[in-house]
């Protein structure tokens, strides 16, 4: 499922949150973000997602936080070599709502 298809209106604050704060060439992998798999923690507050496969432990080397600023919530991502591969989404219930909704079993 590609973020562009499953939450327009995230991705697209994603990229202009990106753009805003320099990091260009992240924004531009946002359209074809996928949303692998949800964060999985529990919390009642978080709405993050996998953009691919979940890792066997830590990130490794050339693992970087991006803490970003959003209007509303927190948005935190782990990229890794240059590749967005997790993005934390605090406090949004509009994006928790909707990750839970396509990985209801």
């Amino acid at each position: 499922m590609l973020l562009r298809d499953v939450l327009p209106f995230f991705a697209t604050e994603l990229e202009e949150l990106l753009r805003a704060d320099g990091h260009h060439a992240l924004a531009r992998a946002c359209p074809d973000l996928e949303v692998a798999e949800p964060c999985g923690c529990g919390d009642d507050f978080c709405g993050g997602f996998y953009t691919g496969p979940r890792p066997n432990g830590p990130w490794g080397s050339g693992h970087v936080n991006v803490v970003l600023r959003p209007k509303v919530g927190m948005v935190i991502l782990d990229v890794v070599d240059g590749q967005i591969r997790f993005v934390e989404v605090l406090y949004r219930k509009d994006v928790r709502d909707r990750v839970d909704r396509l990985f209801a079993n």
